[in-house]
């Protein structure tokens, strides 16, 4: 049984910085993409990022890019989303999604993380 479980979320002040964790079980980790996911009050779920099972592929929403930074350790089952310069409009919970291959889209993911709520205060 696939499990995705995040870590990291709280509430931080704009333009603070917070990391996320994602800890995969229950398949070959390294031989799958995974990516991050956020959804806000009222809105459709979107791509924040994602990253192939090497860590050589990453791609990024653009209102992140240059923000926020994917990364994965494949020795520790884990992706890791590091965000920082964090504005008020990042506040959602954020969701780990895992997939065959790389995906900037809720198609094709597999399985996804419970989530963890980031909120940003003005």
């Amino acid at each position: 049984q696939v499990q995705l479980v995040e870590s990291g979320g709280g509430l931080v002040q704009a333009g603070g910085s917070l990391r996320l964790s994602c800890a995969a079980s229950g398949r070959t980790f390294s031989r799958y993409a995974m990516g991050w996911f956020r959804q806000a009050p009222g809105k459709e779920r979107e791509f924040v990022a994602t990253i192939n099972w090497s860590g050589d592929e990453i791609y990024y929403v653009g209102s992140v890019k240059g923000r926020f930074t994917i990364s994965r350790d494949n020795a520790k089952n884990t992706v890791y989303l590091q965000m920082t310069s964090l504005k008020p409009e990042d506040t959602a919970v954020y969701y780990c999604a895992s997939s065959y291959r790389i995906a900037t889209t809720t198609v094709g993911i597999d399985y996804w993380g419970q989530g963890t709520q980031v909120t940003v205060s003005s």
